[in-house]
C-alpha cells in the first residue's frame, strides 16, 4: 500500500527523522520532489524545505519508473546527428535504447582531450577553433554551470533525469525542482553516456566536421530530399536522415544551410556582460543570518526588469552561486564569457548572466538570414580588439559597477575575479552597444531596489555575454520535427532554435528521435 504526502520541513530538519517520529508504519519511501522556499530569510524568516514523497507500508520496494522505449530494429540507412552536445548525445541514446543503431558526427575531441585543449585557452590565449567551450564532446553544457532547471512541461523530462543518474548523476537530480549537475560532474557523466552509446552499435566519430549536406531534388514534385553530408577528408556518409543538434556557435553549419536554402528566419536573443559578486555579499543579501549555517547551499537569484518605455527587458539569466566567469569564444578574433560551477558550488565568487533582449528587424536585419549571428561577432570583435590593444588579447573587458553606472573613468584597479584569462580594464560603452548599456543601467538600479546592494561597489561586469542563445531558428514542421523545406533533415536543439539548455535540449533530441522511429517503423 502507497500513499503520497507532502511535507514541509524548516530547512535544517531531517526528512528520515520525521518520518520515523511521525510515519512509523513507513517501510520505504522515495522521493518525488523537492525545492526550498527562502524567501524572506533575509529578513529573519527560517528557509523551509517542500517535499512531496510516495511510502510505502508494507514489505514491497520501490521499483525504478522509467519511460519504455519501443525495440524496433535498425532503419534501411543509419540516421545521421550531427553534434554530440546534450541535444544530439540524447537523441543518439533514445535510437540505441530502441534497437536503432545510427552515426553520431563531433567536430571536437572527447571531453579529456578538450579539457586539456581549453586549460591552453584559458592560461595562455592558445585557441583551438576545433576543441573548445563550445566544440567536442557534450558540447557547450560540459563547461556550463550544469543547471538542469527547464519550464518545458514534457514526459521525457523524467526519462532525462533518470538517465543522468543511470550514468553518474547524484540521486537527487532525479527530484530537486532546481537540479544542478556542475561542470566537474558532467564531464565524467558525458563519457560514460558516450561509452554507452559506442556499447549499444552507435558509431560515434569525433574530430570529424560536416562540411556539406547533401541533397537531390525531385523532378516531379521538386521536393528536396537529404541523402547525407560530407564530412572532413571529402568522405560522403549516406543517409535518408540527418539530424542537425550542433549548438549555437556553428556558424559555418549555419553558411551551409544558407547556401543550399534550407528554411531558416532570424529571431529575438539577449546579450549584455556577466554580473559578478563575492559569494558572501549575495548569499548575505539572499539569506541574511542564515547563510552562515552549513546546510544552506549558495545563494541563487533570479531578477528581471521590463523598461516601460520601450518594452525591452532585461533579466538574469544562467546564474552561477559559488561559480567561476569563463571566456568561452569559438574564434581567434572575438572574445565572449559565460559562467560554470561546480557541484560543490563553493567558489568564493556567484555570477549571473545581465542581458538585454536584442530584436530581430529593430536592432538588425531580419532580411538577412545571418544578421543576427553577425551583430553577434562585431560585438565579439570589439571585445577582442580592445582586450589585444591595451592587453594581450586574451583578458576580458571588465569594469565595476559603480563605474558603469556613474560612466567614470576607467578603474585604476579591478577586484579580483574567478575568470582564469585574466581581465583588463574597460569602458563597456565602448564595446556594447547603447541601447544595451542604456537598459543595464536602468536595469541595476530597479534591481539595486530589490536587492539592496546589488549594484554596490563590490559588484564586477565582465563583457561581452553573447551567446545566451541561436540567433536565428531553423524552420520544422511542429508535429514530425523535420525541415519544412528539405525532407528528412530535422533541426534539433538549441543550435536549431528549438531548445534552451541542457534537459530541454536533451529533451528535443527524444522527440526527434521518436519522430524518425514512427517515419521509419510507423511505430509513435
Amino acid at each position: 500500500m502507497s500513499q503520497v504526502i507532502n511535507i514541509t520541513l524548516n530547512f535544517d530538519q531531517s526528512l528520515e527523522q520525521h518520518l520515523e517520529q511521525n510515519y512509523p508504519e513507513v517501510v520505504d519511501f522515495r522521493i518525488l520532489s523537492k525545492s526550498m522556499d527562502a524567501r524572506g530569510s533575509n529578513r529573519g524568516r527560517t528557509p523551509v524545505v517542500i517535499y512531496k514523497i510516495e511510502t510505502i507500508e508494507n514489505e514491497e520496494k520501490f521499483t525504478d519508473l522509467d519511460m519504455i522505449l519501443p525495440e524496433v530494429g535498425a532503419f534501411k540507412q543509419r540516421p545521421i546527428i550531427v553534434g554530440a552536445g546534450p541535444a544530439g548525445l540524447f537523441c543518439a541514446l533514445a535510437l540505441a535504447d530502441s534497437g536503432v543503431p545510427c552515426i553520431l558526427l563531433e567536430r571536437g575531441p572527447r571531453a579529456s582531450e578538450r579539457m586539456k585543449k581549453i586549460a591552453k585557452f584559458w592560461r595562455y590565449g592558445i585557441l583551438d577553433p576545433e576543441a573548445n567551450v563550445c566544440y567536442g564532446e557534450g558540447g557547450a553544457g560540459l563547461f556550463s554551470d550544469g543547471k538542469l532547471i527547464t519550464r518545458i512541461k514534457d514526459k521525457h523530462v523524467q526519462y532525462v533525469m533518470n538517465k543522468l543518474v543511470e550514468f553518474g548523476a547524484p540521486k537527487e537530480v532525479a527530484y530537486e525542482s532546481n537540479p544542478h549537475l556542475g561542470s566537474n560532474k558532467i564531464r565524467s557523466l558525458i563519457t560514460s553516456l558516450s561509452n554507452y552509446l559506442i556499447t549499444r552499435g552507435v558509431e560515434m566519430r569525433f574530430n570529424t566536421q560536416v562540411k556539406k549536406i547533401h541533397y537531390i531534388q525531385s523532378d516531379s514534385t521538386q521536393e528536396k530530399i537529404i541523402t547525407g553530408v560530407e564530412i572532413s577528408g571529402g568522405e560522403i556518409l549516406a543517409s535518408n536522415n540527418v539530424v542537425l543538434a550542433t549548438g549555437h556557435s556553428a556558424k559555418d553549419i549555419y553558411s551551409n544551410l544558407a547556401a543550399i536554402k534550407v528554411a531558416m528566419k532570424p529571431k529575438d536573443f539577449a546579450i549584455g556582460v556577466r554580473i559578478e559578486h563575492p559569494r558572501r555579499l549575495i548569499d548575505f543579501l539572499q539569506f541574511g543570518g542564515f547563510c552562515q549555517n552549513p546546510k544552506m547551499q549558495a545563494a541563487r537569484y533570479r531578477l528581471s526588469f521590463e523598461n516601460k518605455q520601450t518594452r525591452r527587458g532585461t533579466y538574469s539569466f544562467c546564474m552561477c552561486p559559488g561559480g567561476h566567469v569563463l571566456s568561452s569564444g569559438t574564434e581567434a578574433d572575438g572574445l565572449v564569457v559565460n559562467g560554470m560551477s561546480n557541484y560543490a558550488r563553493n567558489s568564493p565568487w556567484s555570477n549571473s548572466a545581465l542581458v538585454v533582449a536584442v530584436k530581430a528587424g529593430v536592432d538588425f536585419s531580419s532580411e538577412q538570414i545571418m544578421a543576427g549571428i553577425d551583430f553577434q561577432t562585431q560585438i565579439e570583435q570589439k571585445a577582442y580588439t580592445y582586450s589585444k590593444e591595451h592587453a594581450t588579447g586574451r583578458e576580458i573587458p571588465a569594469q565595476t559597477v559603480h563605474n558603469f553606472l556613474h560612466r567614470d573613468t576607467l578603474d585604476s584597479k579591478l577586484p579580483k575575479s574567478s575568470c582564469p584569462s585574466g581581465l583588463v580594464a574597460a569602458n563597456l560603452s565602448q564595446i556594447l552597444p547603447p541601447f544595451v548599456t542604456d537598459h543595464l543601467r536602468a536595469a541595476l538600479l530597479e534591481f539595486n531596489q530589490e536587492v539592496k546592494g546589488f549594484a554596490g561597489r563590490e559588484g564586477l561586469l565582465l563583457a561581452p555575454e553573447t551567446r545566451t542563445s541561436a540567433a536565428l531558428t531553423v524552420l520544422r514542421d511542429k508535429s514530425t520535427f523535420e525541415s519544412i523545406s528539405h525532407a528528412g533533415l530535422y533541426p534539433c536543439g538549441e543550435g536549431a532554435g528549438h531548445a534552451g539548455g541542457i534537459t530541454s535540449s536533451a529533451v528535443d533530441g527524444i522527440r526527434v528521435a521518436r519522430s524518425l522511429i514512427a517515419k521509419e517503423k510507423g511505430i509513435s
